[in-house]
């Protein structure tokens, strides 16, 4: 027989999202509706094992779910990846009389909670928040919509100074692994060439369209993720600069207002869904899954699965970028 859930906790993990706050205030309002008592964990993992737990109420989450960045703080935690440090966690988990575990947070808290889930038997629900977009099972990740119109908008703005100087702009975006921000950015704002690594660089050619853009355009924007398999964008741009003369060549690096800032409305309104179904799920007596929107539905996803795919490339995307940049 399930034991009934009383008392959840939650915790983000990992790298910030917009739309964090709002996955919060669902997932202790709804736990809150349901009778359940919650605890919130701060600084994620790291947090767990050194029982940094806070007890939340409706008026903990008032006034947060316009705010970026998490008010539960984040980590990476390496203690919890060893056999003590887990053990640990487990035990403040037990020691406090917590039924289930809500994780917030991408590839890295997915393989945390799976092991957590798999190791002890305890049951953990993630809910996907990173900008990245790159777990399978769910449409968009929480923080998505925002990293991509925040990139849009800042890639509008060297545009403009770009056309004023006749310049080439070498604009790199995160992505490490993942080129999921890059495609759908360059897409939105016109890139000459967009590099990534899920797709194969070909420096030459890109050289080569360059020179023969050259003569039909003045400004020219080439957006590169972070973890490019033919290096950062200062690389890059040595690289093609060395073979393309005459060309004013400017770097940017976007960094971390990619993460930061107020979600967007669709971020707000997915991480409120899916932290309200996280709750429902646990409550179901579900465990070891992510929950996730796929085509407006609600998808469940072992953990093991999400943590360790990432969505495809569109390769039509790519081909219609080939063709609208010319």
């Amino acid at each position: 027989m399930k034991k009934r859930m009383l008392h959840i906790a939650l915790l983000t993990s990992g790298g910030d999202a917009p739309g964090m706050n709002a996955a919060i205030r669902a997932v202790v309002r709804a736990g809150i509706y349901h009778g359940l008592e919650v605890t919130g964990i701060l600084h994620g993992y790291e947090g767990l094992i050194n029982e940094e737990f806070v007890k939340l109420n409706a008026s903990s989450v008032a006034n947060i779910i316009q705010r970026g960045g998490t008010i539960l703080k984040t980590s990476r935690s390496l203690r919890f990846m060893t056999e003590e440090g887990m053990a640990r966690a487990y035990e403040n988990l037990v020691k406090n009389k917590i039924d289930g575990l809500i994780t917030i947070g991408g590839d890295g808290t997915f393989r945390g909670a799976e092991q957590l889930n798999s190791k002890y038997n305890f049951p953990v629900i993630g809910v996907p928040g990173t900008i990245d977009n790159d777990m399978v099972g769910t449409d968009m990740t929480i923080g998505y919509d925002t990293a991509i119109n925040t990139v849009v908008a800042a890639v509008d703005k060297i545009r403009d100074t770009a056309e004023s100087h006749d310049r080439l702009f070498f604009v790199e975006v995160m992505g490490r692994d993942a080129g999921l921000i890059a495609l759908r950015c360059g897409i939105a704002v016109g890139a000459e060439a967009i590099l990534m690594p899920e797709a194969p660089v070909n420096i030459e050619r890109l050289i080569d369209k360059l020179k023969n853009a050259k003569r039909k355009k003045n400004s020219k924007i080439i957006i590169i993720a972070e973890g490019d398999e033919a290096g950062g964008a200062f690389e890059i741009a040595r690289k093609v600069t060395e073979k393309v003369k005459g060309y004013d060549a400017r770097v940017t690096i976007l960094g971390h207002i990619q993460r930061g800032g107020t979600p967007s409305c669709m971020d707000r309104v997915n991480a409120s869904r899916l932290g309200y179904e996280a709750v429902l799920a646990l409550l179901k007596s579900q465990q070891g899954i992510m929950v996730g929107i796929v085509n407006k539905e609600v998808a469940y996803t072992a953990l093991k699965k999400s943590a360790k795919h990432m969505q495809k490339l569109d390769s039509e995307l790519l081909k219609m970028l080939e063709v609208l940049s010319m």
